[in-house]
């Protein structure tokens, strides 16, 4: 596909939230109640975090949010400036001035909700032995209203977009705007995507998954989401294929053809199921002593599957440039990336 038609090709909505990040140890984590690798939203007992974790000699500030961070990878492997574009809620605060310039840097055409009253959105990226536990603490990303979304000019983004992404932590936010989006792209046959995003999005916000899951042409997710997605369901399997499986087999809303499940495992191959079949792809095995960290792993890995569909390659080829997107961020602190990809 020829660089000028994939101008705002990808549209993402999502919760952007700065990474306040730092290698930290597992008394840390005890003392805030935080899990090992995985994903929650803060609550009143881990404000204290964020301070703390600021205080650390080692901490990195790096534009995320899941969504946010699968865009800003595709448009790295994309090297097409404008190519994709991305709207959410940040604050009037350095932290949002931030997410704009790093916006503006990965060449992402951000369409940001200020709101005036709330501060840009954090997350706690809390390092240990290369494992990440996030805590989200959403303020300002969780006054997204769907008012933004129907202006002209942000409306325009989505009219331009072909395929849309976006993550399941939305779903938290604004469900209104993703039916809005969902619906557009069933009306007038373009690709929606939505991801799975943590266990607790498929424990307790069952219901406004349910109601965006008949539009999804792609679900992605883990293991342990889609595990959990299993149970809640009563399917009473915890075979990762066998879920995969059953997930592209779903209802699909009118006008949607088929639909395609992608499940991670780390290190163990990609699970993708379709037209009733299942595949396994394996991974890049990382030696242990260049893992960084695992944090924005999934969400790379998401970026650099979008950054093949949207040219309109095959699934393997999407798998391939997912699996290499996420071995390059698993090597580098946070969801960051050299200047230019080197995939093939």
């Amino acid at each position: 596909m020829a660089a000028s038609n994939l101008e705002g090709v990808l549209l993402g909505m999502g919760n952007p939230l700065l990474d306040i990040s730092a290698v930290v140890d597992e008394a840390f984590l005890a003392k805030y109640d935080v899990k090992p690798n995985n994903a929650i939203l803060a609550e009143d007992k881990h404000l204290p975090m964020y301070d703390e974790l600021s205080s650390k000699d080692n901490v990195e500030y790096i534009a995320g949010g899941a969504t946010q961070n699968s865009i800003r990878v595709a448009q790295w492997m994309l090297q097409t400036p404008g190519a994709t574009s991305y709207m959410g809620c940040i604050g009037k605060d350095k932290y949002g001035e931030e997410m704009k310039s790093a916006a503006k840097a990965a060449g992402v055409t951000a369409h940001y909700y200020e709101d005036e009253a709330a501060p840009t959105g954090t997350c706690a990226v809390c390092v240990v032995g290369g494992e990440r536990s996030l805590i989200a603490n959403l303020s300002a990303a969780n006054c997204y209203k769907s008012e933004h979304l129907k202006r002209p000019e942000n409306w325009a983004l989505v009219e331009k977009a072909k395929y849309i992404y976006i993550a399941g932590f939305f779903l938290t936010v604004s469900p209104e705007s993703i039916q809005l989006v969902a619906e557009h792209a069933a009306a007038n046959n373009k690709v929606f995507l939505m991801n799975l995003s943590a266990p607790f999005i498929c424990e307790f916000f069952r219901d406004a998954q349910e109601k965006v899951l008949p539009y999804s042409d792609y679900i992605f997710g883990n293991e342990t989401e889609a595990r959990i997605f299993s149970k809640v369901r009563g399917w009473e399997t915890e075979n990762v294929e066998e879920i995969a499986l059953k997930i592209s087999q779903l209802p699909l809303a009118s006008g949607k053809q088929k639909r395609i499940a992608v499940i991670t495992q780390g290190a163990d191959p990609v699970v993708v199921a379709e037209d009733g079949k299942v595949k396994t792809f394996p991974v890049i095995l990382l030696p242990k002593e260049k893992l960084v960290d695992t944090n924005g792993a999934g969400d790379a890995f998401v970026g650099g599957f979008l950054s093949q569909l949207v040219q309109g390659k095959s699934i393997e080829d999407c798998v391939k440039a997912g699996c290499y997107a996420a071995n390059v961020i698993i090597q580098q602190s946070g969801c960051t990336y050299p200047e230019k990809p080197d995939f093939n």
